[in-house]
């Protein structure tokens, strides 16, 4: 298993290492992201994806973006810096709503404290800044682990479980959400056997997450995104987890596309879905799914296999990032902080406030 997806390296005046998960699985190359647009290219081309893993390396982003400013400069003058650059890098992937809520925590920090202490150096304030951004990548790496184990008691002795795009430590600042969970049960000697859907267009499930679990010597099929339905009707697949990019207060969740036509087909051959995820994913400012703004993506990743063009020049593209699986087609939503069976507006708020 991979230790990290991304890592800061130094102090205050370092930078941004991650794994670009675009050249993955055949090759293992890192980028360090020194400053705003190399972090934003990274996240908008997908060199860095998953929900809290683009929390994370906003937040170091917050970094990037006021190093150049020296103790001369006025503190107006940093905090114009970091809201610029949240502004920025927020608009770099609109639904994953733990980027915007990892930045919106260390400004607030940062204005806590310039209110508190208005004599407050540049310095310190940069140190402030590098330190929450620590606390999220630290906080969300146990977050994993607690979602494993919390999760890992849905994972029978040879289950088949089906799992779509990738959920794992390529996904976040620790070991995974849905990934975790296997993770997990592997290590207590569970046997079983994963399915990863491919995941179109960009294939993270074939490239990513087959990657991982057979890093993890976790036993692992790759299927086409259209032979799911076909497995479960075989009796081949009994269990499904995967991820969650955002949860409206009601429970529905923002996922790869794709999520929603799994979650139909467990529905109807009475498959238990599950979706593991960190608290810091819920976005109790939306009712409902219908409101969860959807990223389009460009029209080559669907034309075109790497450098190969697969599709008529010319032709029109729907190309949406994510779907919305309505909460009454989930089994349960598994978070850090517990279980939430049959997820609505009511055991959703109670959960969180725990």
């Amino acid at each position: 298993m991979i230790t990290s997806a991304l890592k800061w390296v130094g102090d205050t005046d370092g930078f941004l290492e991650l794994i670009d998960q675009r050249r993955l699985p055949s090759d293992v190359v890192m980028l360090k992201c020194r400053n705003i647009e190399q972090l934003f290219d990274a996240i908008k081309s997908l060199a860095v994806r998953g929900a809290p893993a683009i929390g994370v390396a906003g937040a170091y982003g917050l970094v990037l973006s006021i190093q150049k400013l020296n103790n001369s400069s006025d503190l107006k003058m940093a905090f114009a810096a970091l809201n610029k650059a949240r502004e920025r890098l927020a608009s770099s992937r609109p639904t994953a709503v733990n980027l915007v809520w990892a930045m919106d925590r260390v400004v607030k920090k940062v204005e806590r404290f310039a209110a508190d202490k208005p004599a407050t150096d540049l310095q310190t304030l940069k140190d402030i800044v590098l330190n929450e951004a620590n606390s999220i990548f630290q906080e969300d790496a146990a977050m994993c682990l607690r979602i494993g184990e919390n999760g890992q008691k849905f994972i029978k002795q040879g289950d088949s479980i089906l799992t779509h795009c990738n959920a794992g430590a390529l996904a976040t600042a620790g070991r995974g959400t849905a990934l975790s969970i296997m993770f997990e049960a592997h290590e207590k000697g569970k046997k079983f056997r994963v399915y990863a859907d491919e995941t179109r267009p960009l294939l993270q499930g074939s490239r990513l997450t087959a990657w991982e679990l057979k890093q993890a010597g976790i036993d692992v099929t790759i299927i086409c995104d259209n032979m799911a339905g076909w497995l479960m009707k075989q009796g081949k697949i009994n269990t499904v987890f995967t991820g969650a990019d955002r949860i409206a207060a009601n429970g529905d969740a923002a996922n790869k596309i794709g999520t929603y036509s799994v979650a139909v087909l467990a529905k109807k051959h009475n498959i238990p879905f599950h979706i593991a995820a960190p608290s810091s994913t819920f976005d109790l400012g939306i009712k409902n799914g219908s409101q969860i703004p959807i990223e389009q993506r460009p029209a080559q990743e669907v034309t075109c296999l790497g450098d190969k063009i697969i599709a008529p020049k010319g032709v029109d593209v729907y190309n949406p990032a994510f779907d919305v699986t309505e909460a009454a087609l989930i089994t349960a939503i598994i978070t850090e902080k517990g279980v939430i069976e049959n997820p609505d507006t009511d055991s959703i708020s109670e959960h969180l406030r725990q």
